[in-house]
């Protein structure tokens, strides 16, 4: 199993890819994602990076929740 996610792609590849991570997005404060609708719309146009950057989350916040989750963090410029 691949556990690399990388938080330059859009959301919803990512969520396609590890459906498990929506919970933990959710709880990071990616409360519309819960919407299928907006994870179809929005999701499929902007990235985690983004994402954070229009909600004020700091990226190590959500680097170190993924990592201690078992994932890999990739897209970090």
């Amino acid at each position: 199993m691949n556990n690399v996610i990388d938080l330059s792609i859009p959301v919803a590849e990512v969520i396609d890819a590890h459906p498990e991570v929506l919970d933990i997005l959710v709880e990071l404060g990616f409360a519309p994602l819960a919407n299928p609708q907006m994870r179809e719309t929005v999701g499929r146009q902007v990235s985690l990076l983004q994402g954070a950057a229009m909600h004020g989350l700091p990226i190590e916040k959500i680097q170190s929740l993924l990592e201690a989750n078992g994932y890999e963090v990739a897209g970090i410029d």
